[in-house]
């Protein structure tokens, strides 16, 4: 049976926590070693699934990968492969960002058409569009992108929406490419910055990477360096919510809260005491839950990877509230899980109504994708009565690092049963 996790409600959390490495920064710097000839050193790379599927995909790719003293060791010296499986792909979309630094550095790629958490469409098109623009032949093949470049060429992309995964994978295949590439409505979150930052510690020439507008002046190589995984912004915001959900007082350490401006923004209003350092935030949510709205928008508005999460929390609020997503048409299927526990929620298309209720109530329950499973178990910790028991956490592990032995230390009463 594979693993559950049982969480026992009622207790408020207290007391100081540590952010992990961001899995959404991780995973495209991971992929950003097969550009240079030489070693990537990542310091503060999370413990998890997907880091785990990356590595694979990468060593499939002929990436020595290592690990040595706490960091990870990838070495694309040797890399001679440039075809990425059906096997290694389907269950992380992110796996799509080794097309860019393959036909940037070897010219070809094929790469299977990724999968990851069903909450809707998220094609490649733009991915495929751009490549195009810079020169590339590509076409589709049995399920597999086919890319083809002899050296791709500088070109302006403009994207009709912002992409995060879009705006890597095309500002790593141009690092290589010959001339100057612009981004126009490129991504803005900051992982895409972290990314560029990382790059240009390899020799790479980008400008204006956490803005719309993105300019890459392409060279001719790369070369190694070390570097540390920025903290992640969701678990950060996840502790925020715990705290807020339970009545209690929790302190995260290494986090960057300007990463977070309009999480925190939404959480105050919502009644919960919100102190920033440097570096740390504490969250305390002893005032009770007051109902607010929330509309789902690219980085720097309200994260769509944050939605679950604070539909738990306006589960338990005082009054009526909404939310509305506008990012993946169905990020809405952890509602029957949380309704399953006495929440009140009524969907209409991409919104949300919640009401809140004065108690919720443990009961079994089945994670549906990765931040679905986060909001479930915060339901669980905020549950008055009974023990809460979510199956299928094996999304919850795609993106968080031992979340239940964190959520255990601050005080709450969370187990797994291992499978």
């Amino acid at each position: 049976m594979p693993d559950r996790i049982f969480i026992e409600g009622g207790v408020p959390l207290r007391g100081e926590v540590t952010a992990s490495g961001a899995k959404n920064a991780a995973l495209p710097l991971m992929a950003a070693s097969l550009l240079l000839p030489g070693e990537l050193v990542l310091e503060n790379v999370p413990g998890l699934r997907d880091v785990v599927t990356m590595r694979r995909l990468l060593e499939h790719l002929g990436v020595r990968c290592r690990e040595e003293g706490g960091a990870l060791s990838l070495d694309a010296s040797g890399a001679d492969m440039w075809d990425a499986p059906y096997d290694l792909v389907k269950t992380m979309r992110a796996s799509v960002l080794v097309l860019g630094p393959l036909v940037a550095r070897f010219g070809r790629a094929r790469v299977s058409q990724p999968g990851g958490c069903a909450i809707g469409a998220r094609p490649i098109n733009r991915h495929i569009q751009a490549l195009e623009a810079m020169g590339a032949a590509v076409w589709l093949e049995h399920g597999y992108v086919v890319a083809q470049a002899d050296r791709l060429k500088g070109a302006e992309i403009v994207f009709e929406a912002p992409t995060v995964t879009g705006t890597e994978n095309i500002m790593m295949a141009a690092v290589l490419a010959d001339g100057e590439t612009t981004l126009i409505n490129a991504a803005m979150e900051p992982e895409v910055k972290d990314l560029a930052t990382a790059l240009n510690a390899m020799g790479a020439r980008i400008e204006g990477a956490g803005t719309g507008e993105i300019r890459i002046q392409g060279v001719t190589s790369l070369s190694p360096t070390t570097y540390s995984v920025m903290p992640d912004r969701i678990e950060t915001g996840t502790y925020i919510a715990a705290a807020g959900i339970t009545g209690g007082d929790v302190k995260i350490l290494k986090c960057v809260p300007g990463h977070l401006r309009a999480v925190i923004e939404r959480m105050e209003k919502a009644g919960i005491a919100v102190e920033k350092g440097q570096d740390w935030i504490r969250a305390r949510g002893d005032m009770g839950i007051k109902a607010v709205d929330v509309i789902t928008d690219p980085y720097p508005g309200f994260p769509t990877d944050m939605q679950a999460q604070f539909m738990a929390l306006m589960a338990l609020s005082r009054g009526l509230s909404t939310v509305t997503e506008t990012i993946f048409e169905q990020r809405f299927m952890h509602v029957p899980e949380l309704c399953r526990m006495g929440a009140d929620i009524t969907l209409s298309e991409r919104r949300a109504a919640i009401r809140g209720v004065e108690r919720l109530s443990g009961a079994p329950v089945m994670a549906t994708d990765l931040r679905a499973s986060a909001s479930l178990v915060l339901a669980g910790l905020g549950a008055a009565e009974g023990v809460t028991e979510v199956s299928r956490v094996y999304h919850l592990d795609r993106g968080y690092e031992k979340l239940d032995e964190k959520l255990a230390s601050l005080g709450g009463r969370i187990w797994r049963a291992v499978g």
